[in-house]
């Protein structure tokens, strides 16, 4: 089975992980989440080990502490979960580095993009990676399909919004 497709599979249990990171998210202290960069922000809000994990096995920790702006379109822990068991773990082997890096750059934008400017919009949107894509804000938001749970969490040098499912790169 395609990694795709074990993905999009995955993507209703992740919904449930969407809903339960909101909880959280609306008892903390949105002001202080403001004031730290995306890697701190994602750290305290307890719902992103494995995107954090990730991104530092990828080497990509600095540059999403940098400046920016960002837009991150960032799945849960409960995104990953879904995935088949080892999926993770392969992903975060020194060899498979490139393929780590492509799909983790493929969650993050230029900019900082509020919720509210893509509502109503269909659009393709290119990523760090440099693939487009789809957003679709005519009911609620959705990237590629992946419903975005939490939008517009703040921080120093970018947006979170959180999504449901990992993000896969087209092939080439």
């Amino acid at each position: 089975m395609s990694l795709k497709k074990i993905l999009a599979a995955g993507a209703a249990l992740s919904m449930i992980a969407g809903a339960a990171y909101a909880g959280d998210y609306k008892n903390k202290d949105k002001s202080s989440m403001e004031k730290a960069d995306i890697v701190d922000t994602a750290v305290a809000a307890g719902s992103f080990n494995t995107l954090v994990a990730a991104v530092q096995a990828a080497g990509l920790e600095a540059t999403l502490r940098s400046d920016g702006p960002f837009t991150v379109f960032a799945p849960t822990d409960d995104a990953f979960a879904a995935l088949p068991a080892g999926t993770v773990e392969d992903l975060l082997k020194p060899e498979n580095k490139d393929q780590l890096v492509a799909i983790l750059t493929y969650h993050v934008v230029a900019g900082k993009t509020k919720s509210k400017s893509l509502a109503g919009k269909t659009l393709d949107v290119e990523t760090v990676n440099g693939a487009s894509v789809s957003i679709d804000g005519t009911d609620g938001v959705k990237v590629n399909g992946a419903n975005v749970v939490i939008a517009d969490v703040w921080t120093s040098n970018g947006v979170i919004h959180a999504v449901d499912a990992v993000l896969l790169p087209p092939s080439e």
